[in-house]
């Protein structure tokens, strides 16, 4: 969201800022104990070695990603942008967007620009591969279960804020036998001011995957509800981002996920 403050780099999951983005919503209880028969390492290289697969498998399907953004004022929407796009590659392996929907944009008190976009497209379904765990510290916190799974839970965090690069702060659950992300909470930092004035303000958000074709934890649902702190004033955002519709290159089936509301998500 672009306009005019330099907001905090540093998230806290139960931060005050964090507004009305639920984290942790149906989950049991986080236990804070210590894994049996493998150690935070082990599961932090297992987790970051499947994330490497889970990047190039994702690049070889196509799917469909719906993007809403609103404002709020109390209850009431009054601005909103929706786009549906389908996502392929060319034979160059290029991703290729295709509009399918752009009613008109009427959001005023907040604008979407190139950032928020990149955002939407490559942070908000974050990916932690061995790559780039050098970059991140990534804490251990316990264990818990989210939806019918049992998950390790980390936090992580950037090691140091580098010019013109973004990075995620915050949560990631973890699937006990996969090995693989199931869920990641959190948000993109740092907020920054954009080189001709304004801000570039990011919500809090919670992310979902879901097993797709019995191997791969593809994000199926975000979104973020969040109070952003313009200088010209509060703006309550929301955002809701559903990927539908994987299929495969070459493979005439199709898995599709729909609804407000992500489905439970089972392990193999």
């Amino acid at each position: 969201m672009k306009n005019v403050l330099l907001l905090a780099l540093i998230l806290s999951c139960s931060s005050p800022l964090a507004a009305q983005t639920n984290c942790e919503g149906g989950d049991s209880p986080l236990t804070r104990n210590q894994p049996q028969g493998i150690t935070t390492q082990e599961i932090t290289q297992k987790f970051a070695a499947k994330e490497g697969v889970f990047k190039l498998a994702r690049d070889n399907y196509t799917y469909t990603q719906d993007v809403t953004v609103q404002t709020l004022d109390g209850l009431t929407v009054d601005g909103e942008f929706r786009q549906v796009t389908d996502i392929s590659y060319d034979e160059k392996g290029n991703r290729v967007e295709s509009v399918t929907l752009a009613p008109p944009n009427t959001l005023t008190r907040a604008a979407l620009n190139k950032e928020d976009f990149d955002d939407i497209r490559n942070r908000m379904p974050f990916v932690l591969t061995t790559e780039d765990l050098p970059h991140y510290d990534v804490l251990y916190a316990g264990t818990q279960h989210v939806d019918e799974i049992d998950t390790y839970v980390f936090d992580a965090a950037p090691k140091r804020l580098e010019k013109d690069k973004r990075y995620f702060q915050g949560r990631i659950w973890v699937d006990d036998h996969d090995f693989q992300i199931v869920k990641t909470c959190g948000k993109i930092v740092p907020d920054s001011r954009a080189k001709k004035g304004g801000e570039h303000l990011s919500p809090r958000f919670v992310t979902y995957r879901e097993q797709i074709d019995g191997q791969y934890w593809f994000p199926t649902y975000a979104r973020a509800d969040d109070i952003l702190h313009f200088s010209h004033g509060d703006v309550h955002i929301r955002e809701i981002v559903k990927y539908t519709r994987y299929t495969r290159f070459g493979s005439k089936s199709k898995i599709s996920i729909q609804g407000e509301v992500p489905p439970a998500r089972k392990p193999k």
